[in-house]
């Protein structure tokens, strides 16, 4: 999905509701997009940490507006799945990142910045 208001209406559907009871949760996981617009932004939230965070910050469950009790862990259970397919681990994502010498604890200075992307 494209856009965290198709998420919320997903959830709606789901869960019942309307779109706006899930709307803050759905932009949580796609905040990042403002820092990092492709879909590597997904790297910082769309895994099952992120997930648990989600549940700090929203609580264990919301009410929706039908009254009923969701709890936040399926909302973004649901978002992830919906983007990835599955719920990866945070280890999922960083196997794939390939290390660089000023990553390691070793180093004294930043990247270089022709180094930079």
């Amino acid at each position: 999905m494209a856009h965290p208001l198709h998420h919320a209406q997903s959830s709606a559907r789901k869960f019942g509701g309307k779109p706006d009871d899930y709307l803050a949760i759905h932009q949580f996981f796609d905040e990042s997009k403002g820092y990092h617009a492709d879909f590597r932004h997904r790297a910082l939230r769309h895994h099952a940490e992120g997930i648990f965070l989600a549940e700090r910050i929203f609580g264990v469950a919301i009410t929706n507006s039908d009254g009923r009790q969701v709890p936040v862990r399926f909302i973004g259970e649901q978002h992830v799945k919906e983007d990835l397919g599955f719920i990866p681990s945070v280890s999922d994502w960083l196997r794939c990142m390939k290390p660089q010498p000023w990553m390691t604890s070793n180093a004294r200075k930043g990247p270089k910045e022709e180094d930079a992307p």
